[in-house]
């Protein structure tokens, strides 16, 4: 294998919608073969988010601190997930704060927005909430007018909405949220990465906190509020229709979508598919959505 064999097989990788393990295989043996032979930290974090996005994250670790040797911005911001979340079993907000100061230092807004975090909810530094809001509000404006999909315009945007909420401005909160609302839903139609699929499910549910959901106007991830009741919600894509129902079974809630069950809402979001296409990546070639209330 060559380096540009390497960097073609890694490439058609992320265009292949239904990767065998064959390929993923492939992919992963060409990624170790780039970050021996460049020594290039991009790769590094390239292995080390494929891995987090599988939960594998003892080697999501592994290759992380691998970049943060080489003084890697993103890889401090990531090391600092792995310590505040103890996603490889054990938190550790001593090395979260330290690793996202040090990728703070560098101007990464995600690392700054999770700082604010830690103030908020006191972990390692003393609680301090006005200096939590104080981060948050500084951070807005650095992110307000991004168009790159990587900005953490949502993360920002549904904190100062619970902040503006929170101190009765309304209006502001909802307008925050559906901005939020909307650019996060091109982040995931690119990444459907479950950390993603998270805030679109806390979003929404805040947002319907302050509002009431239009049953007459329902966008595709407005699904995370209707379907945690009975119902059906028809919806066509490519002029085909197709069915999604909230169904009660045993006191538990699953859905069914065309002929295939979930056993959760989050599994359905997931992995639903049409033709091998996730739903997630046909957003925006999706209309007519009629629901339905009860079973």
């Amino acid at each position: 294998m060559t380096i540009s064999e390497a960097r073609k097989i890694v490439r058609s990788f992320y265009d292949n919608n239904n990767p065998t393990d064959d390929d993923e295989f492939i992919f992963i043996e060409a990624l170790e073969f780039l970050i021996k032979e460049t020594a290039d930290p991009r790769y590094m974090m390239e292995l080390g988010g494929y891995y987090y996005g599988k939960r594998i994250f003892d080697l999501a670790l592994k290759y992380y601190e691998m970049a943060e040797a080489l003084d890697f911005e993103e890889a401090h911001e990531c090391l600092g997930y792995i310590w505040y979340y103890g996603r490889t079993g054990q938190k550790d907000y001593e090395k979260a704060f330290k690793c996202f100061s040090a990728a703070a230092r560098k101007g990464n807004l995600v690392a700054q927005y999770k700082i604010a975090d830690m103030y908020k909810n006191g972990y390692y530094v003393e609680k301090d909430y006005e200096k939590y809001k104080q981060i948050i509000r500084e951070l807005y404006p650095k992110v307000k007018d991004s168009t790159f999909l990587g900005d953490p315009v949502p993360e920002v945007f549904t904190r100062l909405a619970a902040i503006e909420a929170e101190e009765g401005n309304k209006e502001k909160a909802v307008d925050l949220y559906i901005d939020a609302r909307d650019f996060l839903a091109q982040r995931i139609t690119y990444n459907p990465f479950f950390g993603n699929l998270n805030i679109m499910k806390w979003l929404i549910e805040d947002l319907y906190k302050l509002v009431d959901p239009d049953p007459t106007d329902i966008r595709f991830y407005d699904l995370y509020y209707w379907l945690t009741m009975p119902c059906t919600i028809t919806f066509k894509l490519y002029d085909e229709k197709h069915t999604v129902s909230c169904i009660e079974e045993n006191g538990e809630l699953v859905i069914k979508f065309d002929d295939k069950w979930y056993r959760t809402l989050d599994d359905f979001m997931k992995k639903a598919a049409v033709d091998d296409t996730l739903l997630t990546d046909s957003v925006y070639l999706m209309d007519d959505f009629v629901l339905k209330k009860g079973e």
